[in-house]
């Protein structure tokens, strides 16, 4: 395989600014670049109508349908039909700034990174994403544990397509948020990864109302991406250490962050509580003492998580409280031996406001 990058866009409706999309890959980075729009359950003539016509001749356009809302389907299918070395998916709310995808070539061809993480921009004001916090001296591959790799939970920027075949990878279908994230689990503990730290950004917008991960759904259902990557044999494969690191940021982003999301206690159904406990449960069995990194705060939120007879507006205040960061409850573990560990608050804040800095 070579030539350019296959960048895929996915798009649902013609009412997203996918035709913003496109004029950031073919006007800032159209030498690197073939572009694939697949229209998801929405008839390409629509799409192409809200795309430049200065730039329609420069798209392929495919069609594909399936009867779920996910973008893993139309994703898949754009990534199936890639050509090239590389692959590169992109939202259609989304935009690169110019020369993004040389930059990611640049790191690739310097340190023969199979996958490399782009930058992460917020809407138009460009704010940071702080994560991965990886160690502030990377240069070279990164390590999946010691860099956290596992808090980007999107394959952004570039994949191999020959690492994608020799796992075997595709974004998991028919999960209705999370289709993602067993994907790049795989992605950064079994390719060769480089962080592009410093050039041009992928810009995440903020255009959409109708998000499917913003959507509220059964725990249940939310956290159904969590269960079956924990039931992965590669995963169960990994070592201890491994496990560990995925199953502390899974903690705390998806399992926490369904607490926080639902901080109304009327909203909780028991099969929501027992739904959120198995999911507690099934991560502590998995990765055997990951907790011991987590703050005090964390572990006071997961004991009352693991217990669905606790009250469960107990538990949305003690979600709140471990978001009142720089506390002694926030940055201290249980036991002073795990105060700092590459997962310990102490470290993992610190490396986070060390990726802010310009």
């Amino acid at each position: 395989m070579s030539g350019p990058v296959d960048v895929v866009i996915a798009v649902h409706s013609p009412t997203r600014p996918v035709g913003r999309a496109v004029a950031s890959v073919l006007e800032g980075n159209r030498a690197e670049t073939r572009l694939t729009v697949v229209c998801h359950n929405v008839a390409a003539d629509e799409i192409a109508a809200v795309i430049d016509p200065r730039h329609r001749a420069a798209v392929r356009l495919l069609e594909h349908t399936d009867p779920r809302r996910s973008a893993s389907g139309p994703f898949n299918a754009g990534m199936r039909a890639a050509e090239g070395e590389f692959v590169s998916i992109m939202g259609s709310d989304d935009v690169l700034q110019p020369g993004a995808v040389r930059s990611w070539l640049d790191v690739a061809g310097r340190t023969g990174a199979e996958t490399v993480m782009c930058r992460l921009r917020i809407g138009s004001a460009a704010r940071p994403v702080l994560t991965p916090p990886v160690r502030p001296w990377l240069r070279g591959l990164a390590d999946p544990v010691r860099d956290r790799l596992s808090y980007r939970s999107a394959p952004l920027g570039l994949v191999s397509q020959r690492a994608r075949e020799r796992l075997g990878l595709e974004l998991v279908e028919g999960m209705t948020v999370g289709g993602d994230v067993a994907y790049v689990t795989r992605l950064w503990f079994e390719t060769r990864v480089a962080v592009d730290r410093r050039g041009p950004a992928y810009v995440i917008g903020e255009d959409a109302r109708d998000r499917v991960t913003l959507t509220p759904r059964p725990i249940a259902v939310e956290l159904a991406f969590v269960r079956d990557l924990l039931a992965q044999p590669w995963f169960a494969g990994y070592h201890l250490t491994a496990r560990r690191a995925v199953c502390t940021k899974l903690t705390r982003i998806h399992l926490f962050g369904a607490v926080w999301n639902r901080r109304d206690p009327a909203v909780w159904t028991p099969e929501d509580r027992q739904a959120l406990a198995q999911t507690a449960e099934d991560l502590l069995a998995r990765a055997e003492g990951f907790e011991r990194v987590l703050s005090l705060a964390d572990r006071t939120l997961l004991d009352a998580v693991a217990d669905p007879s606790s009250d469960t507006g107990a538990m949305i205040r003690l979600a709140e409280q471990r978001r009142r960061h720089g506390r002694p409850a926030t940055l201290l573990t249980r036991s002073p031996a795990d105060l700092l560990r590459v997962e310990a608050p102490v470290r993992l804040m610190a490396a986070s406001a060390l990726v802010g800095l310009p």
